[in-house]
């Protein structure tokens, strides 16, 4: 197996734990979902800085107590990390990705899960998944990130082109009940940054202490500690010392080497591939990764 093909089913394995997302999208012919071929997401989504902004927006959300305190109460994230991760995953690429009845199914399905989650905070506050301003900070915190990433790591995007993304997925937070939906990149970025709601606690350390070292294979995991770092450096300055961090000498270009690395070995999201096929739309072939199903002598 060549090195391209190591690394490829290396963070293959992560996401192949669940469900595949749009395995049935080719029944939707012509449906271009929120967004469609020519929009902002396709292109920012289906980019492996999104490995950078997924680890950043988890890093932000438990910044915000309440939305930690959901997390450490009612989530198996530290019995079933992968089960988590791809969950979360599985709905950021039908979002993103789908035809418009896969996008409701999975808006549906989120919204069902947030029912039972609620609770009270360490701070005392009494919290509800469904509240939209706890929703707000969640999907604010992951357009950001997203947008960040990109930024940061691929340099591709003109300050239009930004402020439409934001407006882009914003479609995905009315979806889910959410009210407080900046739609420029900048007003998003102050709106994060200045969010009043945010403070330390024990919810927030414990989820940071498992972010730094969650249970993966040691190959796995030597990466990871790269695009953490990469991600810890482009948070805001005033979040990061909310959190009691700061940026790694070298951090960022340690991120831009291996999402380079990524960019060559797994190209394009396939999820993106698969949307366009859909669409019955125009690509170069070469850039795009397929699908793939796990080999029965893969470890999982």
């Amino acid at each position: 197996m060549s090195l391209q093909e190591r690394l490829t089913a290396s963070v293959v394995r992560l996401f192949s734990e669940g469900e595949q997302p749009l395995s049935r999208t080719h029944l939707y012919p012509g449906d271009p979902g929120l967004f469609g071929p020519g929009s902002v997401s396709w292109k920012v989504m289906g980019d492996v800085s999104s490995f950078v902004g997924g680890v950043r927006a988890l890093l932000l959300q438990a910044l915000h107590p309440e939305v930690a305190a959901g997390v450490a109460d009612h989530s198996q994230y530290e019995k079933d990390p992968l089960g988590r991760l791809n969950r979360t995953s599985l709905f950021v690429t039908t979002a993103n990705y789908g035809s418009m009845p896969e996008v409701e199914a999975a808006v549906r399905i989120v919204r069902e899960a947030h029912k039972p989650v609620s609770g009270t905070s360490e701070r005392g506050i009494r919290y509800s998944a469904n509240q939209p301003q706890l929703g707000a900070w969640v999907h604010n915190t992951l357009t950001d990130s997203f947008l960040e990433a990109y930024q940061t790591f691929c340099h591709g995007l003109t300050a239009q082109e930004a402020d439409q993304f934001v407006q882009e997925q914003a479609k995905i937070g009315e979806l889910l009940g959410v009210t407080e939906l900046p739609l420029t990149a900048s007003e998003l970025r102050n709106w994060v940054t200045e969010h009043p709601s945010l403070s330390d606690s024990e919810a927030l350390r414990s989820a940071w202490d498992f972010l730094r070292k969650p249970p993966l294979q040691a190959g796995q995991l030597l990466g990871y500690k790269v695009v953490r770092a990469a991600a810890v450096a482009t948070l805001p300055s005033e979040l990061a010392q909310l959190a009691g961090t700061s940026s790694r000498r070298g951090a960022l270009v340690g991120g831009q080497c291996i999402v380079s690395s990524l960019r060559w070995a797994m190209k394009h999201s396939p999820a993106w591939k698969a949307a366009l096929d859909r669409c019955g739309a125009s690509y170069d072939a070469t850039k795009f990764r397929s699908f793939e199903e796990p080999s029965p002598t893969e470890d999982h």
